[in-house]
């Protein structure tokens, strides 16, 4: 396992456009900064297109769903960063929730060509039309082999699909990598899996499209072990604790550590 991409991204300095829910707008935005990127928060449908002109990526996030207009501005920038050949992530955020988010979910998915799809397993199994019991934004519960479930979406999508939890999953519906680090005050924080989708944009933005798969691997890895670096001193009740701590540890981590701590299979 060889990491380099972490190191472009602080040499470079890659903008990272975020349609991001406002639940997670703040802690996304320090997250980038904090692993050397520089984010830009806009959803003004009047400018969305022009931003691709020079960002380097593009996350979608449809955790707080904000009506017609904010969608508008998901196809306009999506559209004009496939034209300009900048990696768009989707976040599906509580997509197995509610029939709206499922139908938005469909038509950026129609609209617009991702590089990477990145959600909880109770986000992703939907898109496979796997039986997944979620509740809002939660992981939930299920049944199903989760490394097949990424695999099956990223050959439907034709794009590297990332399913977050206690183990990550990644695909490019060929390969399969299972990221065995994190912690379990990841999920007793808002905006940690949000913040992820921005990281592996960042980790894209710095990358040639046929080394998407390991970009992203690379980033997963980055952002588990730094978790675990964040929570080595804390109990599970220090979430406040946690989430600047781990803030710190994303802008500490060096390919070394993440090199020798990742725990990292491919199958």
């Amino acid at each position: 396992m060889s990491f380099h991409y972490l190191e472009q991204i602080r040499q470079t300095n890659p903008l990272i456009h975020c349609i991001t829910n406002y639940v997670a707008a703040n802690f996304t935005a320090n997250g980038l900064l904090a692993i050397g990127a520089s984010p830009l928060m806009s959803a003004n449908v009047a400018e969305v297109a022009e931003i691709q002109q020079f960002a380097k990526g593009l996350l979608l996030n449809i955790g707080t769903p904000n009506g017609p207009e904010n969608i508008e501005a998901m196809i306009l920038a999506g559209k004009a960063a496939n034209q300009a050949g900048i990696p768009v992530v989707l976040d599906p955020v509580g997509s197995g929730a509610t029939s709206y988010r499922r139908q938005v979910v469909e038509k950026l998915l129609s609209e617009i060509k991702f590089a990477l799809i990145r959600g909880n397993a109770g986000e992703i199994a939907p898109l496979a039309q796997i039986q997944w019991t979620s509740k809002g934004v939660d992981a939930g519960a299920g049944e199903a082999d989760l490394a097949q479930v990424a695999k099956q979406v990223a050959q439907q999508y034709h794009c590297i699909v990332a399913i977050s939890g206690e183990t990550d999953f990644v695909s490019d519906g060929q390969r399969v990598a299972k990221v065995q680090n994190g912690t379990p005050l990841f999920p007793k924080i808002t905006g940690s899996g949000c913040l992820l989708g921005a990281v592996c944009g960042a980790f894209l933005s710095v990358a040639p499209a046929s080394a998407y798969f390991d970009a992203v691997v690379e980033a997963a890895t980055v952002y588990a072990v730094a978790g675990e670096l964040a929570a080595r001193t804390l109990n599970r009740t220090q979430t406040g604790a946690f989430a600047v701590k781990f803030l710190d540890q994303l802008a500490e981590i060096n390919i070394t550590l993440a090199e020798q701590q990742g725990r990292v299979t491919y199958a």
